[in-house]
């Protein structure tokens, strides 16, 4: 709300005063500009940018730097250039080649839904392919209906290839928004870069250590306590 009345107010300034506007003083108006990039820097979420990768801080120190001792043009530039290096990457990467064994298949069954009990009270949703930036938009879907999710929502990440800062983002505020609405997020199944990205930004601190988890089995199971536990509590 306050914006609006910013921006109206704004535009009756540059309707109204134009003219006067002209004799503002330009010491008065760089220090306007210098409050006003001071507080859209969101300096609080530097922290959390440093704990990412050392590819996507290398991203946003270049194009912090180009920012502020080239120009924002350049910057933006430069760093939508890297961020798309950056996805070739680790999108390529994702790419493997190997010869199925005893071994491989034994350790998939863990991860097999097929022949897996999924209580009412449990809803999967997984994420097939490279989260990264430009196709994180597509869990809005999930955070536009949390109303009409159940009370523990496991989210399958087996066939997750790649995470980025942005998809990784992504998690953690689906996370937050259905533990605000006295939901339960499980993420189950991460393969090993998606695993070493959120074990580094700290993502078992938002969704919970035992909410993490190594398959899908172990997910159910854990869904399982936290229902009995929730019955119970209920009772009592």
């Amino acid at each position: 709300m306050s914006g609006i009345i910013h921006a109206v107010t704004l535009l009756v300034v540059l309707l109204a005063g134009a003219s006067l506007a002209g004799h503002i003083p330009m010491a008065v108006l760089a220090a306007i500009l210098f409050v006003v990039a001071a507080n859209m820097g969101e300096w609080h979420e530097i922290p959390v940018l440093l704990r990412q990768t050392k590819t996507d801080v290398s991203v946003w120190l270049a194009t912090f730097a180009l920012t502020v001792f080239a120009d924002l043009t350049v910057a933006v530039e430069v760093g939508m250039i890297l961020a798309a290096l950056l996805y070739i990457r680790r999108v390529s990467t994702t790419t493997t080649v190997a010869r199925v064994t005893q071994d491989y298949l034994d350790d998939g069954r863990v991860h097999v839904l097929q022949d897996k009990h999924i209580p009412e009270y449990v809803t999967i949703i997984r994420i097939h392919g490279p989260f990264l930036f430009g196709g994180t938009d597509q869990l809005d879907a999930v955070a536009d209906k949390v109303d009409e999710l159940t009370s523990i929502v496991v989210f399958r990440l087996r066939n997750m290839t790649a995470l980025d800062a942005t998809g990784l983002r992504a998690l953690e505020d689906i996370t937050k928004r259905l533990k605000h609405s006295g939901r339960t997020a499980i993420f189950c199944g991460a393969r090993d870069q998606p695993r070493a990205v959120m074990e580094q930004a700290g993502f078992t601190e938002i969704a919970g250590s035992d909410n993490v988890c190594p398959n899908v089995e172990r997910a159910l199971a854990r869904a399982r306590a936290i229902h009995e536990s929730e019955r119970l509590s209920s009772q009592a």
